[in-house]
């Protein structure tokens, strides 16, 4: 018998983001949130990865473990500083971040909104604004027009069901009233009556929130398309697994509808769906089950269950009917043997997956390295590396090796 392999053509990467690697986004709105009183954000990002000056190492980095794609964001906040204007140096570095994956034989998929936006952007109201999706586009087309001959795959924007996702979470209510009194001393910090992140929304306005990034998807889609028509476009969503425990599938159904069911139906538009999986969570007809005692958690204080990944491939192309690109999957813990033990069957579920029928395009590890993990700040880890945060000096993590072993046998040991 030959072994089982992942497809020719399959991609394996590890993803990363802008505001989360590169340090001084100074111009963009979460910087700003970042920096008000009070602020539900833990501290600032500050210097973060300094991914800014090292990108060349990290991109490097990725080549060395034999991966074939690299998946990084555009920071429109660099791009488009002040409203209208375009920063030339800054297009500049990111196209020498997509010759140089190029260069290395890495795939550049490159996402064009994660989560951070201009500072000037948000001040308008971010995605309520009814130019948003206008201004959106009209910065894409910058970006196509520099260096959209050269990407492999577009992702308009990251987890724009994010925000519904977070309101099945059972977060403490303080946690819901800081953001709302960061959004308000934002808005007095700016001076404007409605300063509106990507990523920090309030329950009453998120479907309007979701209504401007729809029309925004749709916009920057079209303006992709009209520069190069044959260019892979998507969008990326945080999908949990989600099962039931009986036979009432209720609680799991309406949740379903209330955070993908939007989102899914408008990737049945695009050429692939980019999934992002972190956990199964299992619901009864009440809610949530309890986790069974003694079962292994990650520091969500999640279950630790590798064919998460599977059935969260598995739901979104039985809802969206287009190829799945794996942006995103990983687990957050300061235990690396965790991570390390749940590469193998996490991916062995995705083979089984693929041969079951289901088209998945390749596979993009979250994350590189640890990095600046939002309202959590430096807290979390999810990196195949370690960073000094003095130093900045990355450090492979037995992980990464796992995985580098995995991607170069194209999955054969599974």
């Amino acid at each position: 018998m030959t072994a089982r392999q992942f497809p020719d053509g399959f991609l394996w990467g590890v993803a990363s983001a802008g505001h989360q690697n590169e340090g001084g986004n100074t111009t963009s709105d979460t910087w700003f949130a970042e920096n008000v009183s009070p602020t539900v954000f833990r501290e600032p990002s500050g210097a973060a990865c300094r991914g800014y000056e090292l990108w060349r190492e990290d991109v490097d980095l990725a080549a060395g473990m034999g991966l074939s794609a690299y998946r990084f964001s555009v920071e429109w906040a660099r791009v488009e500083p002040v409203e209208g204007q375009v920063d030339a140096d800054a297009v500049a570095h990111y196209e020498a971040i997509v010759d140089r994956c190029l260069e290395l034989g890495l795939a550049p998929v490159v996402t064009f909104n994660h989560f951070t936006s201009p500072h000037w952007f948000a001040s308008a109201g971010g995605w309520l604004n009814p130019a948003a999706p206008d201004l959106f586009a009209r910065y894409c087309d910058v970006v196509m027009a520099a260096f959209g001959d050269r990407i492999a795959y577009a992702v308009t924007m990251n987890e724009p069901n994010l925000a519904r996702l977070l309101t099945w979470i059972d977060l403490p209510g303080f946690v819901r009233d800081l953001e709302r009194a960061t959004l308000a001393a934002a808005s007095e910090a700016a001076g404007v009556p409605r300063y509106r992140l990507g990523n920090v929304m309030l329950p009453e306005e998120m479907d309007a929130m979701a209504d401007g990034m729809t029309a925004g998807h749709r916009a920057a889609r079209s303006a992709i398309k009209a520069r190069r028509p044959d260019l892979p476009v998507g969008l990326s969503l945080a999908i949990v697994d989600d099962q039931v425990a009986d036979d009432d599938a209720s609680v799991r159904d309406r949740k379903r509808a209330e955070v993908y069911a939007r989102w899914l139906e408008l990737a049945r538009e695009d050429d692939f769906v980019g999934v992002q999986n972190y956990e199964r969570v299992v619901y009864d007809g009440t809610g949530p089950a309890p986790i069974p005692e003694g079962t292994p958690t990650n520091d969500m204080g999640s279950a630790i269950a590798p064919l998460s990944l599977a059935g969260a491939v598995r739901f979104a192309y039985e809802r969206a009917g287009v190829p799945v690109l794996v942006t995103e999957h990983g687990m957050s813990t300061h235990d690396d043997a965790f991570r390390a033990a749940f590469l193998a069957p996490s991916l062995s579920g995705l083979l089984d997956a693929i041969d079951d029928g289901v088209p998945v395009l390749g596979y993009l590890h979250w994350t590189l390295m640890d990095n600046f993990e939002w309202i959590f700040g430096y807290g979390q880890q999810l990196g195949l590396h370690s960073v000094d945060r003095e130093t900045f000096v990355r450090t492979a993590k037995p992980s990464a090796g796992v995985y580098a072993a995995i991607a170069r046998s194209h999955g054969a040991d599974l």
